[in-house]
């Protein structure tokens, strides 16, 4: 337990005083009683002396020790569950994403589509982002702070090939909190192998153009997100058409490739998507089997111990006036 104001416990030194004074005022009581029995004077009342005379004068006291917490401010740890929920954006990032087939370009256009996405989660989703070209790398962890999702977004960039499977993977291992690691020419049994948990609250956004150049095995990747309970919303960036990119001075040919991108989803239980289809991607996150998590959190308890010490006050007086018919 904390206080948001420790120096009102000085307060507490009320109740030693209270002790003192009330067994002075009992013994200068029972003197008096005494002395009146000596005369030959004798109560008349007929209440009989309570098992536990004390007691009221006992339950006063804790109520002031109450009150006087209460001054302090207590906080205690609460835990308050909540429904929660992870979303990683994986990007692109090979050079294929410079083509202007799908205007500006196809990063710009995926980043468009992903910062959309993002204003329309709601705060139960956390979202973390991953960049992959022949490589993969995760940018920002899972995190409930939007401004925080976006400017990761605004930092990527394009260059190198491109592998869809790192790309699944490192979103698999932002997911589970934890380093993955697969061997360099990984097998579909290495990737097999690989036991991440299970992760039903999580999902991965993948904006590419869906053409992959580099290991691992997409499909191999795919079934361990399945495995994990980890569907895949690919979102097609891109046209089917597609153009020529100039690259260090050689022409390269690139288009997308909605075929890969289908099985993808359609291994993960997930849905395909095109990068215009705006409205269909706020969507995404109602295919997301929330988990409820409890995180203790500081609670400010002031009003209970309030509260308590009321009722104890009243409680001391009704059996005050019941037993002695008096409050003190």
């Amino acid at each position: 337990m904390t206080f948001l104001s420790p120096g009102m416990l000085v307060l507490l030194a009320v109740v030693p005083i209270g002790i003192i004074v009330y067994r002075r005022v009992d013994s200068q009581r029972r003197a008096r009683t005494a002395q009146l029995a000596a005369l030959g004077f004798t109560p008349t009342t007929s209440r009989r002396r309570p098992r536990a005379p004390h007691l009221p004068a006992a339950i006063f006291l804790t109520a002031l020790a109450l009150m006087a917490l209460a001054a302090a401010r207590p906080q205690v740890k609460v835990g308050l569950p909540h429904r929660e929920g992870v979303v990683i954006l994986a990007f692109d990032a090979s050079n294929s994403m410079q083509a202007t087939d799908l205007e500006p370009t196809r990063m710009e256009a995926a980043k468009i589509a992903a910062k959309e996405f993002i204003d329309a989660q709601p705060d139960s989703i956390k979202i973390g982002v991953v960049a992959f070209n022949n490589g993969a790398l995760v940018t920002q962890q899972p995190t409930s702070d939007r401004p925080e999702a976006i400017s990761a977004i605004d930092r990527l960039t394009s260059a190198g090939a491109t592998s869809l499977g790192q790309g699944i993977f490192a979103s698999l291992s932002a997911i589970a909190g934890t380093p993955l690691t697969l061997p360099e020419d990984a097998t579909p049994d290495d990737v097999a192998d690989v036991d991440i948990g299970y992760f039903g609250s999580a999902a991965i956004v993948l904006l590419s153009d869906g053409e992959n150049t580099s290991g691992p095995d997409t499909e191999a990747v795919a079934q361990l997100a399945s495995t994990a309970g980890v569907h895949i919303f690919p979102i097609g960036i891109g046209s089917t058409e597609g153009t020529v990119l100039q690259i260090d001075g050689f022409s390269v040919a690139t288009a997308l490739d909605e075929d890969s991108l289908k099985q993808i989803a359609s291994v993960t239980n997930g849905a395909y998507f095109n990068a215009t289809d705006s409205t269909t991607l706020t969507q995404i996150y109602r295919s997301i089997d929330l988990r409820t998590v409890t995180d203790p959190k500081l609670t400010e308890v002031t009003a209970l111990f309030a509260a308590v010490s009321i009722v104890l006050l009243l409680v001391g007086a009704v059996m005050s006036m019941l037993w002695y018919g008096r409050l003190v």
